[in-house]
């Protein structure tokens, strides 16, 4: 089809045109970046933990500085592994979807020089490794002699484990087995490698989403800290052996105050972390929807409107020989013009709004893939929102084109 009259036609209608054109580019711009933001709130509240979180219940104390680590500790986990259905338990300092209890930089180098990022350093004795079942899947299983004393935070020189993603981060395409890093005056060395284990705080670490699964995880002696357990449990069991341990703290350990909050199952945990997760994907979905039905409604008003005004045109265009369908493919064509001007101005501005995101939100990058998918959904929805008004234009009798205006 000639495009000229339709250009023609959009000349004598700039505003029309120009308010429609943008409506269209600030629909894709919202759209692009709002899709992108919930699916990666999506991909984060599906994160992989690294555990069997059904299994698996944390308890913890505050307010027991002072405390003797070992007579705290024995009292505790005699309690745990006493009750029906306990299959392991131990110390930590913190597990994922809990309070963080370790983020520390590091580096590739002695002098400080080559800063690596951002993780979680968790501590677990024998116990606590047993209970969540973790098991490198290169290197070595760890020995007595790693499980150390702690020096104010950590071994002085530790053999641990990290995250696939954390070694890929530091050493990409190489083999970090046996790879030496630092965090400030402590030295540790690669010994093994694990898939998963989320930080405490996924996504809103330092570093975002991409840093949720930077863990290191460092053995230490089961004296070597105090105040938060982990136990292993059937799922069936475990509800009932927190009441317990919850119930008996105020007796067993008079000395500190039980935490309420973070003495839970992991699976409570995860849930009540990303409740806000939850609520800010189903706000983004809404935004996007909302975008979608507003943009198609202008359309739909636009196209209709247009109808209205050029129903002598469209009468004569048919007297002149002009088909139903012709009159509905000029109406698509002209959609396909305006949509086109939008979308492109939509993507500038997708851009230079998750830059904005980027900045201020800490963000990731909106993938390119992002862009021909809002493009594509804009026409589609343009081209759905305009059939009803073209199909309307194709229904006017030719001896419209005789009446007067």
């Amino acid at each position: 089809m000639d495009i000229k009259p339709i250009l023609a036609t959009l000349t004598r209608h700039r505003v029309s045109a120009l308010l429609i054109t943008l409506e269209i580019a600030l629909a894709c711009a919202v759209l692009c970046n709002a899709l992108f933001m919930a699916v990666s709130r999506i991909d984060l509240i599906g994160l992989d933990s690294g555990v069997d979180e059904a299994s698996l219940a944390t308890l913890s104390l505050n307010d027991c500085e002072g405390c003797n680590p070992a007579d705290i500790n024995g009292r505790w986990l005699d309690l745990l592994r006493r009750q029906p259905g306990v299959q392991a338990a131990g110390v930590v300092n913190s597990l994922p979807f809990a309070q963080r209890a370790g983020a520390a930089g590091v580096t590739l180098d002695p002098e400080g020089k080559r800063f690596g990022g951002v993780p979680h350093f968790y501590t677990f004795d024998p116990g606590a490794i047993q209970a969540l079942g973790l098991v490198p899947v290169q290197g070595r299983a760890f020995t007595a002699a790693d499980y150390q004393p702690v020096e104010n935070f950590l071994p002085a020189n530790a053999q641990v484990w990290i995250t696939r993603d954390f070694a890929e981060h530091l050493w990409p395409g190489e083999n970090p087995l046996g790879r030496e890093f630092w965090m400030s005056t402590f030295h540790l060395t690669v010994a093994g490698i694990v898939d998963h284990f989320a930080v405490p705080n996924p996504g809103r670490s330092e570093g975002g989403v991409a840093a949720a699964q930077w863990s290191v995880i460092v053995p230490v002696a089961t004296d070597a800290q105090s105040g938060t357990y982990v136990v292993r449990a059937d799922p069936r069991d475990l509800p009932g052996i927190v009441q317990t341990a919850v119930a008996a703290a105020p007796t067993l350990v008079p000395e500190a105050i039980l935490n309420r909050e973070y003495s839970t199952t992991l699976a409570e945990l995860r849930h009540r972390y990303f409740t806000q997760d939850r609520a800010m994907t189903r706000l983004l979905l809404g935004v996007c929807l909302a975008m979608l039905l507003v943009t198609a409604l202008g359309i739909v008003g636009l196209a209709s409107f247009w109808v209205q005004q050029r129903t002598r045109q469209i009468g004569i265009r048919r007297a002149l020989g002009a088909t139903r369908r012709q009159v509905v493919s000029y109406f698509q064509t002209e959609n396909l013009l305006l949509s086109a001007a939008g979308i492109v101005l939509g993507m500038l501005l997708a851009y230079a709004g998750n830059q904005v995101l980027m900045h201020y939100f800490e963000t990731a990058r909106l993938p390119l893939l992002y862009l021909p998918l809002g493009a594509i959904a804009l026409f589609a929805l343009g081209q759905a929102a305009v059939i009803g008004p073209a199909l309307r234009a194709a229904t006017v009798p030719p001896i419209v084109a005789t009446r007067g205006q």
